[in-house]
């Protein structure tokens, strides 16, 4: 079987731009979790994606984020992706 290794980046994103980008993030399929901070540095969502997460589930998540986008302009996304060895 093999082993899961786990990375972590961090984005900064504009209000504007965060639906985009965790639309994005989501389809790429090798993302863990995703946390958007506000410009404090304190977290203000935090998604736990599974493979299983997809269509109608996501939907929420994403009037939720749409919902944090308009509440201020700056964002740091961090992403932990899952690398198989």
């Amino acid at each position: 079987m093999a082993e899961e290794k786990v990375r972590t980046e961090e984005f900064k994103v504009n209000g504007e731009d965060l639906i985009n980008f965790i639309k994005r993030l989501i389809h790429e399929g090798n993302v863990r979790r995703i946390t958007i901070k506000n410009p404090e540095g304190n977290t203000v969502f935090e998604i736990p994606l599974t493979v299983g997460v997809i269509g109608a589930v996501l939907t929420p998540i994403l009037v939720a984020v749409g919902a944090i986008a308009a509440l201020a302009t700056n964002y740091t996304i961090v992403v932990e992706r899952i690398e198989n060895k």
